[in-house]
C-alpha cells in the first residue's frame, strides 16, 4: 500500500503516502481560527500525538488545548517540561505531581537538605528555566526503546519510581518521551515542542507549589490562583495516610501486591475511613443540642450512600439515633422538570427536587410533628404516597444524602446552626509515578462504569457517553458549594484501582473505534494497564469500595 486516504474534518478528503506523519499534514491545512497551535489530534477517534503515523485509512481532526481532548495533552507536556527542568536544577530533590487544585497542579518538592520544601525564591527559579526551555522550542519525542535500554536509562537518572513500574511490565519495547537529556514513560500524547506550551505559572504553596494553567474555556490567560484550604489540608492528610501506608505510587503498591502486603494495605486503608467516620461522627454528637440534619453531599461515586450508612453507625455509637430520607423521592416529575441546553430533562438542576415540599416536610420533623414522606415512582415518573409515616424523637438526627446537600436552597428554611454539611470526595494520593498523578475523576469514573453495569445494566458505552452531562452538573450544583462543608470526608482508597482493573477492562474493551467514546475507553484501558490486580474477596463487606462492586454488608 503506497498511499491511504485521509478525511479532515471539513468534509475534504485526499491521498496521503502510507505512514506519513501527522504533523508533515499540518502545512497543507487552514490554521484554526482560534489562532491556537495544533498540538495533538484525534485519528479514528483515538487522541495521538502529531508524530503518529497514518497507516490506514483515516478521519483526523486537529486538536488545540481549548478542545476537551486537547487540554490534557497541554497539560500532560507542562508537567513533563517542569518534570525535566526541575530534574535539571534540583537533581537532589523528590519532585512528584500529586493532585488537582483549582485550574492547575499542586506538586510535592522534597530534599534532604530543606525539611520545609521549596522556598518562593527557589519557585520563581524553576519557572523561570522553565520559560528558556519553552523559549528554545526543544523538540519533544515520543521513542521505542529496547525494554533493557529503558532500564539503563531511569537507573542512570535515578527515576526509581519508573523503575518500579517497569519491575511489573515486561514489554520487548518500551515507549518514552524524550526532551533533550531527560527520558519519561509516556502516559498519553505530548505536544510535539517546548515551544507550544507558554502559558503557565508557578505558584508557591509551602511545602511545595502550584502548577497553574490556562482553562479551556479561556485559553490565552493564566487565571489567578485561588487557594482552596479546605481541599489542601484534606489532601495533605491523605498524603500522610500514604505514608502510614508506605505507598505513594502505582509502581510501589504493585511491589506490595506481590510480596502478600496487600491485605494490610486494605486493612490500614479501611481502619483510617473507619477514624475519619468516628471523628466527624464526634463532631456531630458535640452539638446534639443544636444540629437535627446531617447533609451528606458530593459528586457521582464518591461514596456518599455508604459513607451515610457508616456515619449511622457511629453516630449510634455516640448515642444519637438516626432516620434517613431519600432526595430523589422529592423529584417534581416530567411535567416540572428544568431543560438543559439541549432541550433535555435536567434531572441535576435543584429545581428537579420540590423544595417547598421538602422544607415543610423538614420543618415537620424537627418540630416533632409526623409526615408522611413521598415516594417517587421512576417507572411512571410521577410522585406518590404510600403510608411511609416518618417522626423525628428528640434524640434522632435525620441524614440526607444527594447531589445538591451543601446548597443552602436545598434547606432554605431551617437555621443554619441545626444542619451539619459533610463534602464527601475520592481524592487519591496515589500517583503513577513521580511526573503523573492520578485523576479524581478518572477514579470516579472507574467505579461508575463498574457500577453501572453491576446494577445498573447499563454498557461502559452507555456510561461514557452520560459522564459529560454529570460532570456539568457536578460543576454547576456540587464544587461552588463545597466551601460551606463543616467536614470533608475522602472516600479515595489507595488500593481501589488495583481492585476496580479486573473488572473494569472487560467493560471498557466492549467500546470500539467506531464510537466517539472510544479515545476515552482506549486511555482509561492503558491506565489500567500499569496496575496489578487484587482480587475482589480481599474487599472487607463494609467497604465504601462493595457500593461499585457488590457484596456490601449493607442494605441499599
Amino acid at each position: 500500500m503506497s498511499e491511504i486516504r485521509v478525511r479532515f474534518e471539513d468534509g475534504s478528503e485526499r491521498p496521503v503516502p502510507f505512514h506519513s506523519e501527522i504533523k508533515n499534514l499540518q502545512a497543507d491545512l487552514p490554521p484554526d481560527p482560534s489562532g491556537l497551535p495544533w498540538i495533538g489530534a484525534v485519528v479514528n477517534n483515538d487522541v495521538t500525538s502529531l508524530s503518529y503515523p497514518l497507516e490506514s485509512d483515516s478521519e483526523l481532526r486537529l486538536l488545540t488545548m481549548a478542545d476537551p481532548h486537547g487540554w490534557p495533552i497541554y497539560a500532560r507536556t507542562a508537567s513533563f517540561l517542569l518534570a525535566k527542568t526541575a530534574h535539571e536544577l534540583f537533581p537532589e530533590a523528590r519532585f512528584s505531581v500529586r493532585y488537582a487544585l483549582g485550574s492547575g497542579f499542586y506538586c510535592l518538592f522534597e530534599r534532604p537538605d530543606s525539611p520545609a520544601g521549596i522556598t518562593a525564591e527557589e519557585t520563581a527559579q524553576l519557572e523561570a528555566a522553565m520559560h528558556r526551555t519553552v523559549a528554545q522550542y526543544l523538540p519533544i519525542e515520543r521513542r521505542k526503546i529496547g525494554f533493557s535500554r529503558a532500564v539503563e536509562l531511569f537507573e542512570a537518572s535515578g527515576q526509581r519510581d519508573l523503575l518500579n513500574l517497569l519491575q511489573y511490565r515486561n514489554p520487548p519495547r518500551v515507549v518514552l518521551h524524550v526532551c533533550g537529556d531527560f527520558y519519561d514513560l509516556a502516559q498519553g500524547p505530548l505536544a510535539p515542542s517546548s515551544g507550544l506550551i507558554p502559558l503557565f505559572q508557578l505558584v508557591h504553596h509551602a511545602p511545595g507549589f502550584v502548577l497553574q494553567l490556562p482553562t479551556i474555556q479561556d485559553p490565552r490567560t493564566v487565571p489567578v490562583f485561588v487557594d482552596q484550604p479546605h481541599l489542601f489540608k484534606i489532601f495533605h492528610e491523605h498524603l500522610e495516610w500514604g505514608r502510614i501506608l508506605g505507598v505513594s505510587t502505582v509502581g510501589r503498591l504493585n511491589e506490595m501486591i506481590t510480596t502478600g502486603e496487600a491485605r494490610e494495605v486494605i486493612h490500614l486503608a479501611e481502619a483510617l475511613h473507619e477514624k475519619k467516620t468516628a471523628l466527624i461522627a464526634d463532631r456531630i454528637h458535640a452539638r446534639r443540642h443544636h444540629v437535627r440534619l446531617v447533609q451528606v453531599a458530593g459528586p457521582s461515586s464518591a461514596g456518599k450512600t455508604t459513607f451515610s450508612k457508616r456515619l449511622a453507625i457511629q453516630l449510634r455509637v455516640n448515642g444519637l439515633q438516626t432516620a434517613m430520607i431519600s432526595l430523589d423521592d422529592y423529584f417534581v416529575g416530567r411535567d416540572r422538570t428544568p431543560r438543559d441546553e439541549a432541550g433535555g430533562f435536567d434531572f441535576e438542576h435543584i429545581e428537579a427536587l420540590d423544595l417547598e415540599l421538602f422544607n415543610r416536610n423538614l420543618e415537620d420533623l424537627i418540630a416533632g410533628r409526623e409526615v408522611d414522606l413521598p415516594s417517587f415512582n421512576f417507572e411512571t415518573k410521577t410522585r406518590e404516597f404510600r403510608g411511609r409515616k416518618l417522626t423525628l424523637g428528640e434524640d434522632q438526627v435525620l441524614i440526607i444524602e444527594g447531589i445538591h446537600g451543601l446548597n443552602p436552597l436545598l434547606t432554605a428554611r431551617i437555621p443554619d446552626d441545626r444542619k451539619f454539611l459533610v463534602y464527601i470526595n475520592a481524592m487519591s494520593q496515589l500517583g503513577i509515578d513521580s511526573n503523573h498523578r492520578i485523576s479524581t475523576t478518572d477514579n470516579r469514573l472507574i467505579r461508575r462504569l463498574v457500577r453501572d453495569s453491576q446494577f445498573r445494566k447499563h454498557t461502559a458505552l452507555e456510561t461514557l457517553r452520560q459522564w459529560a452531562s454529570v460532570r456539568r452538573g457536578e460543576e454547576r450544583w456540587i464544587f461552588p458549594f463545597q466551601d460551606r462543608a463543616d467536614a470533608v470526608f475522602n472516600s479515595a482508597l489507595d488500593y481501589e484501582l488495583a481492585v476496580l482493573k479486573p473488572l473494569a477492562e472487560p467493560l471498557l474493551m466492549q467500546v470500539k473505534p467506531c464510537h466517539v467514546e472510544y479515545a476515552e475507553a482506549r486511555r482509561l484501558g492503558a491506565f489500567l494497564l500499569n496496575f496489578l490486580a487484587i482480587a475482589e474477596r480481599e474487599v472487607p463487606s463494609t467497604s465504601i469500595l462493595r457500593e461499585y462492586i457488590g457484596r456490601s454488608g449493607f442494605r441499599y
